[in-house]
């Protein structure tokens, strides 16, 4: 079954009572039993429920995964992960990560004992020399939130593998539509389904999918365990999402190619993060692994003045600024006092985080609205 049809029939079933095509939305929480045990494979929503079951077959299928698990937040995914881990053990991070999974490494997890190292990944002799008996997982973000570093899969798996490590990437700003982790030696892919599974901005969630059957029931166990699960009527708004998942990840490439090109070229515009454009310095490893180039830009503005950048966001009209990407509304935001405030500044910039640089999720509108748009903002 190809991408395309994946997105609507994958994993997917006739619902057996009625037939009806959609899962039902099951808002139940507890299920009628004949005998103590006695019931149809499903007992408490916790545990299971019929339309996150649909859901997270899904979440399996377009991944070319064997189990999905969802969640009720990207965060809620990866607290999972990290729950596999135990005091003493280490995990190596890309450095330039969203600032909600640096905030739950730091603030909550270090304080449980793991320690955690932040490195560009790009090159993988850096991620050698930090490997010890203690190391236990490698986090990866490709494309990486906000700077659109490329990570090369293959050689990371190659890096992980060698080292009986474990290697989880975030898939969000990709999509299975781009790029399919598990087939290039992943072990985790995780999505923050809020993003562009879900597409429109209307849900909070989270997705792990994995190949691994002990690993799938570990996962299992802490997703029911701690209960971090989302409820029926948002796993439904997802699957509905999933459904046009293909043609909206088209349009939003299209536009964003067209929006880096008329960036790239803007004399007001001092650089452009995008991993299609063939000035960007992982473009041969995001053109080897990816189908496409997404729909996440990031620039600066010209002297890297702050005031400047400020007042670019406040005249945008279609771009809205706001948290979050992935809807099929055009974003703007501004990740040093937004989406990684919680980053301390010297290590923000380190990545290059800077107070001057701007994060557009690109939408799906007619891309002449949405270059005017820039164009009167910044000029």
């Amino acid at each position: 079954m190809k991408f395309n049809t994946k997105t609507i029939h994958g994993g997917q079933t006739h619902d057996p009572a009625y037939g009806a095509v959609m899962p039902p939305i099951y808002q139940t929480s507890t299920y009628a039993q004949t005998t103590p045990g006695g019931h149809k494979g499903f007992e408490y929503s916790r545990t299971h429920n019929p339309t996150r079951h649909a859901l997270e077959n899904s979440f399996a299928s377009i991944e070319n995964g064997k189990h999905g698990l969802a969640f009720g937040s990207g965060l809620a995914a990866i607290d999972a992960v990290i729950k596999l881990l135990k005091p003493g053990d280490e995990v190596i991070s890309t450095n330039d990560l969203y600032g909600g999974t640096y905030r739950l490494f730091t603030k909550i997890y270090e304080d449980f004992g793991i320690k955690f190292h932040f490195v560009g990944m790009e090159t993988p002799s850096k991620i050698n020399s930090l490997i010890n008996k203690k190391t236990k997982l490698l986090w990866a973000e490709t494309p990486t939130n906000p700077m659109l570093n490329i990570v090369d899969i293959k050689a990371l798996s190659k890096v992980a593998k060698t080292n009986n490590i474990l290697f989880a990437v975030d898939n969000t700003f990709a999509t299975p539509y781009i790029q399919t982790p598990l087939d290039l030696g992943a072990d985790i892919v995780m999505h923050s389904a809020t993003k562009y599974l879900g597409g429109h901005s209307d849900v909070v969630m989270g997705a792990l999918v994995v190949n691994n059957s002990s690993l799938a029931e570990k996962l299992y166990f802490i997703q029911n365990a701690s209960g971090a699960i989302p409820g029926p009527q948002d796993s439904f708004l997802v699957l509905r999402g999933i459904k046009t998942l293909h043609i909206r990840m088209q349009r939003h490439c299209e536009n964003a190619k067209m929006i880096a090109d008329f960036l790239n070229e803007h004399p007001k515009v001092e650089k452009v993060y995008w991993p299609g454009l063939t000035n960007h310095k992982n473009h041969s490893i995001a053109k080897s692994q990816m189908n496409d180039f997404g729909g996440m830009i990031s620039f600066t503005s010209k002297n890297n003045d702050y005031d400047e950048t400020i007042r670019i966001l406040e005249r945008l009209k279609i771009f809205t600024l706001a948290e979050s990407l992935g809807g099929v509304e055009s974003l703007s935001g501004h990740p040093a006092s937004m989406t990684h405030a919680s980053i301390p500044k010297v290590e923000r910039e380190k990545s290059g985080v800077v107070d001057s640089l701007i994060r557009l999720s690109v939408g799906i509108e007619d891309i002449s609205d949405l270059i005017q748009d820039l164009k009167q903002a910044l000029e």
